[in-house]
């Protein structure tokens, strides 16, 4: 069971790894990491790929049913906050996007851009509303009026069809043609682009982990696939698909952060 906004990744890791080994067969379902979670806990699947962690609830129900779960991360994701190539504004805090989404603030003018309304881009719920959601909008659901993109693809031309659009997709979204802000957690923190080194570093504020999960005497083919995954040649698969590597070490010629205001 794999959440959709990373399925492209986990397919390409699939293959890779039948080419291998051409008598194993993986089966992927897409779902949310809930699903997932729920459908390995009950073993109708072998293996999970979640985009958080297991909740309070779901340890809990690990622990009731002595059901042993391991967890390998193997990237490192960032939720990346774009807008139309013609934006004038570059930098955002995670607060001025929540205001964004609540509805509280609807001209670019606020961040010392045009007096042009601002028009949000939402991606259908999901791992990666679900994401945003919890570490932008602290909880709170989304308020604003919005365009409803059903995938980052969709989100990216939803975006570049309307000057003063804003949006939201993954890391491997970032540079597809709309303008990646950068961004601050606070006022007067310094502004992050969304690049691989400033999530690998923790650096960037919206930032999330991709974890595979096994039961711990579940089907050895399932851990099998870990192993592929974590190694060297399937951490390329994840670089390459512009996410970052959690289990090789990984090298960046440093850069330095926007430190102006808006």
């Amino acid at each position: 069971m794999c959440p959709s906004d990373v399925a492209g990744l986990i397919e390409k890791e699939a293959e890779a790894f039948a080419s291998l080994y051409p008598d194993a067969h993986i089966e992927m379902v897409r779902g949310t990491s809930s699903e997932g979670i729920r459908e390995l806990f009950s073993a109708r699947a072998e293996l999970a790929v979640t985009t958080r962690d297991l909740s309070g609830d779901e340890r809990a129900a690990a622990t009731r049913a002595r059901l042993g779960v391991e967890g390998y991360g193997i990237a490192r994701d960032g939720i990346v906050v774009i807008a139309h190539s013609g934006s004038a504004v570059e930098n955002l805090t995670v607060e001025d996007v929540r205001h964004i989404y609540e509805g509280s603030v609807a001209r670019w003018s606020a961040f010392g851009g045009p007096a042009e309304e601002i028009i949000p881009v939402a991606q259908t719920p999901g791992d990666l509303t679900e994401a945003f959601v919890e570490k932008v909008m602290a909880g709170n659901p989304i308020q604003a009026r919005s365009v409803i993109a059903g995938s980052d693809s969709e989100a990216v031309a939803e975006v570049m069809r309307r000057p003063g659009a804003i949006g939201y997709v993954t890391l491997g979204w970032a540079d597809r043609g709309a303008t990646a802000l950068r961004l601050s957690s606070l006022q007067g923190l310094p502004y992050w682009k969304p690049d691989l080194e400033a999530v690998y570093q923790g650096e960037y504020p919206l930032t999330r982990a991709v974890t595979l999960l096994v039961r711990t005497n579940g089907h050895p083919l399932a851990n099998g696939f870990v192993t592929y995954v974590t190694s060297r040649d399937g951490q390329q698969i994840v670089k390459d698909a512009g996410l970052v590597p959690s289990t090789v070490p990984v090298r960046f010629v440093r850069r330095s952060p926007m430190r102006s205001d808006h």
